[in-house]
């Protein structure tokens, strides 16, 4: 974590997200799955969204990704001022499900941002008690 204010809009975790901000303060991603129709799924929540069903757990993803879809916002929302432009993108985990989230570690151009590229998760201490997963190109 940089001294620097944090002036972006903070995550408040909800009793259905607390383990996942948990998780991701300890630098790992975790999501959840369904135990009777076994598909994983994020955002984290109590029922499965495919069957309804509360049998559900969590577990730990490789970290690993893909972008599936992206818009740069050249006209940012305060206290993004000075990351502008910056990609707003969506990105499948190699388990299936997607997340929203940001590209960091590359310049944010159409040129670089190509569509199936692959990403690995990277995590930015924000606040002491806040982290927030961020993805990156994937070198290897």
């Amino acid at each position: 974590m940089t001294d620097k204010i944090y002036r972006k809009p903070i995550p408040i975790p909800t009793p259905e997200s607390d383990f996942f901000w948990s998780k991701v303060a300890q630098h790992e991603l975790w999501i959840q799955r369904c135990i009777d129709c076994s598909k994983p799924f994020f955002y984290p929540r109590m029922v499965c969204p495919l069957c309804l069903s509360q049998n559900i757990e969590w577990f730990e993803v490789s970290g690993r990704g893909s972008l599936y879809s992206y818009m740069i916002n050249h006209r940012p929302a305060p206290g993004f001022e000075d990351d502008a432009p910056y990609a707003i993108a969506i990105v499948e985990l190699e388990e299936g499900p997607r997340m929203m989230s940001n590209i960091v570690g590359i310049e944010n151009t159409p040129e670089n941002l190509i569509l199936d590229m692959s990403l690995r998760v990277v995590f930015e201490d924000v606040a002491p008690d806040i982290t927030i997963p961020k993805w990156c190109p994937d070198e290897n």
